[in-house]
């Protein structure tokens, strides 16, 4: 544990710790060049195959290495020096970006070289992602954690809302082939940063105990042994699992369906309105968090009662027939899911042991992130069955189940 905070008010701001500010100004370049990426990428490959199943196969490649590697990279973590990880996740970002340069220029591009180089992108993200999280615990502290969480958790928002926006300016301006090249750009100030940026434990050379062997999946059983025995820890990845699983973001691709339903105006706009409304929640809600952070405290209870509110506004959603009153759901889902899914992430790295820590980042990252895999089965598959409406609907109200027990339990525990 750092000292930089250990005698800081809580959810006091962490853009007050000068190595945060120049984390957060790289990860979010990172975050806009990843972005970017797949707007130029995913263009080519559509004008090029013509391929739904290419398309599955991109999101699969998207999140199924989190589901695999996540706990993996935590305890590569808890052995070696996360700043080169996250470089080693730059230099995969990079080798994917030239990759499609190279067989843009050429022509030569196939199916397979599609499919290497989304994976290897997949790779990089969950390389980059975790190991985010264990450094950043060391830059901050515990004192400025939240609000560190949450900053960063707005920053991916505007690097998901920025990304696309500029991918489509680089691509109109100076084309795909340029454009992709132009990119990696993009990810050179987090990776030259990180060459000699004074932080991390082992640029301390603290010792967080004996190091252990990295075995796979050995890891992961081992790993949710340990978490059985943190109460606040594993509430907190059940909660994100449960909200992978059964939501994720996979609504976000049923929106032109819900928008052409909501029968507003053109469709197009319609889906762009819905989506932004969801955005600027998400925004508002890490603004206003971090500039009135204190009527919200860092808290297992306020993390479960705003996951619970979320699934409720999705689940309202999806009966929505008026689209002022859509706009005003989503706006509101936005809100809480920023809140919630940024404190469980805090959470667990309050109360993560040090000795493990890499271990539990990634366990936690593997249920947020890898089990979206499946959200696009929980809600896509079966609104082909069914329709989008009841899918959805069944799948909020799946996910209010599992939060409304969490929390039950929770104040079961505290009586």
């Amino acid at each position: 544990m750092t000292s930089t905070a250990a005698s800081t008010p809580a959810d006091s701001s962490a853009l007050r710790v000068p190595g945060y500010r120049t984390f957060l100004i790289t990860f979010m370049l990172a975050m806009m060049a990843d972005n970017i990426e797949h707007v130029i990428s995913y263009w080519v490959v559509f004008q090029k195959f013509h391929s739904a199943a290419l398309g599955g196969f991109a999101v699969v490649s998207h999140w199924l290495p989190f589901l695999v590697f996540s706990v993996p990279v935590g305890a590569l973590n808890d052995r070696f020096d996360s700043r080169r990880l996250i470089q080693a996740g730059m230099v995969l970002f990079i080798i994917a970006s030239v990759g499609w340069g190279y067989f843009f220029v050429t022509d030569s591009l196939q199916l397979w070289h599609a499919m290497v180089l989304l994976t290897i992108h997949g790779c990089a993200g969950v390389l980059w992602s975790t190991s985010s999280q264990m450094l950043l615990y060391d830059i901050v502290g515990p004192g400025f954690l939240p609000s560190a969480v949450r900053l960063n958790a707005t920053a991916r928002y505007l690097g998901v809302l920025v990304g696309p926006g500029v991918g489509s300016i680089i691509m109109r301006t100076l084309g795909p082939t340029r454009g992709i090249f132009v990119n990696t750009v993009f990810y050179l100030p987090l990776l030259l940063w990180l060459v000699s940026a004074p932080h991390g434990r082992h640029f301390r050379g603290v010792t967080t105990g004996p190091r252990r062997v990295v075995r796979g999946f050995t890891d992961i059983i081992q790993t949710v042994r340990d978490v059985r025995e943190l109460p606040v820890v594993a509430a907190m990845v059940l909660l994100a699992g449960a909200a992978s699983f059964f939501i994720g973001n996979s609504y976000h691709a049923q929106m032109p369906g819900f928008a052409h339903d909501l029968g507003h105006g053109d469709p197009g706009l319609a889906y762009t309105l819905l989506l932004g409304a969801d955005a600027a929640g998400a925004l508002l809600a890490g603004i206003l968090l971090e500039t009135r952070g204190t009527w919200l405290r860092t808290e297992p209870a306020s993390a479960l009662k705003l996951a619970f509110l979320w699934g409720c506004a999705l689940f309202t959603f999806a009966f929505i027939r008026w689209y002022p009153a859509a706009i005003l759901v989503l706006f509101l889902a936005g809100f809480l899911e920023l809140s919630f899914s940024s404190m469980s992430q805090a959470l667990v790295q309050l109360n993560a042991p040090d000795t493990i820590r890499g271990r539990v980042l990634g366990l936690f990252s593997m249920s947020a992130s890898g089990l979206r895999a499946f959200s696009g089965v929980t809600v896509g598959l079966l609104g082909s069955v069914t329709n989008t409406h009841t899918s959805l609907a069944v799948s909020a109200l799946a996910f209010v189940t599992v939060a409304g027990l969490l929390l039950l339990r929770r104040r079961q525990q505290g009586a």
